[in-house]
């Protein structure tokens, strides 16, 4: 189907773009560690400052004899091996270079550089574009109204038959523990660009139970606290783990079916051997979904009961202000009668007639305050 002009448009100034940025890629060389180095500023254009780690690798093995980014371009497309390039928050510009040289969709780059996508699987030609929910769980000495629990990021993934382009967005979402694991495994990375799909995908459910076992300690003390005698006071709180409970909830449920479609369904680019993998993280990401889906069941319960502990206590309160209405009415009334300006009324004569109405009205208020304390409103 052909695509619209201002597609087509942008397909030719992104491979202008990439031309100039290959350039620049080609004075990239290989760095020694692999893990992340420092950045330089966000307005550079040179992919340089967007690149992580990259290497070549052969019969799962990285290949330390490939000295440049246009090297291992070159050893990949002839067979054998292939190219992973990490990137880390590129913009357009930068990451322009690398989407001509794969013949990357501009949809899926444009996805890639804007980032807050929903989890998904999407197939363009002869390559894969996954986008993963990172989730990490923030450590508080105490929860309160107002705590980020959970902070999310973003991992996608380009996976072609010789490359595999991953671009992740937010500090918390590095792969270079994943990509060490993987060098440390060589028959599962033998597999080519389908094992690095699964490791990045493996590690991002892992985290997701790590969370989940950490917001389960949370919400039982929040359920401790919130039936202790003040829990009426902590609606605030418990409205607010609801909310990152359903943050947690948006980034796990959505992941569900790119999985099955990996884990169940033969795909081109996936190895045979790796959908079995799949279908074990399909599994714990199951695990992940029941309970937080029980987490937000039982914090809606913990919500219901919070506001109805918390109607019971006004209804207490107005129970005691109705109770010492009542009993200072009485001297209030009889005050008021005794105020009138009337000049024969009983007792205003009687030299005890002052003491005695204090008594009286002493001895009322008693009989009602000990009412009162008897049906519980005091």
């Amino acid at each position: 189907m052909a695509l619209p002009t201002t597609t087509v448009r942008d397909q030719r100034t992104a491979v202008l773009g990439g031309r100039r940025a290959r350039a620049m890629m080609r004075a990239i060389r290989r760095r020694p560690t692999v893990g992340p180095h420092p950045l330089s500023s966000p307005s550079s254009t040179s992919p340089q400052t967007a690149v992580v780690d990259w290497a070549f690798y052969r019969d799962g093995k990285r290949q330390d004899d490939v000295t440049s980014y246009s090297d291992a371009v070159n050893r990949a497309r002839q067979g054998g091996g292939f190219v992973w390039i990490g990137l880390f928050e590129p913009s357009e510009s930068q990451l322009a270079g690398i989407a001509a040289e794969f013949e990357l969709h501009p949809l899926a780059v444009e996805d890639a550089v804007t980032a807050h996508q929903r989890p998904k699987l999407e197939r363009y030609g002869d390559s894969l574009f996954a986008v993963f929910k990172t989730v990490r769980y923030c450590p508080h000495e105490e929860l309160t109204s107002t705590s980020e629990v959970v902070e999310t990021g973003e991992v996608m993934a380009f996976v072609g038959p010789a490359f595999v382009v991953t671009v992740r967005h937010g500090d918390h979402s590095a792969l270079g523990q994943v990509r060490r694991q993987l060098q440390e495994n060589p028959d599962h990375l033998a597999h080519g660009p389908s094992a690095v799909l699964h490791a990045v995908a493996d590690r991002v459910v892992d985290d997701y139970l790590t969370v989940v076992d950490r917001l389960q300690d949370d919400i039982d003390e929040l359920e401790i606290s919130v039936f202790s005698a003040r829990g009426a006071r902590n609606v605030e709180r418990v409205y607010q783990l609801k909310r990152q409970v359903l943050e947690l909830k948006r980034a796990v449920a959505p992941l569900a079916g790119p999985l099955r479609q990996l884990a169940e369904r033969p795909v081109r680019l996936v190895a045979p051997e790796i959908r079995e993998y799949f279908r074990d993280v399909e599994d714990h990401l199951a695990r992940v979904r029941e309970q937080v889906a029980a987490f937000d069941e039982l914090l809606t319960s913990i919500l219901q009961a919070s506001l109805a502990q918390l109607t019971v206590a006004e209804n207490e309160d107005m129970r005691k202000i109705s109770a010492w209405v009542a009993i200072l009415a009485v001297p209030t009334m009889i005050a008021g009668i005794y105020g009138m300006n009337f000049t024969h009324m009983m007792g205003t004569d009687w030299p005890y007639g002052y003491p005695t109405v204090l008594i009286v009205i002493a001895v009322i208020c008693a009989m009602l305050h000990r009412y009162f304390k008897r049906n519980g409103w005091l």
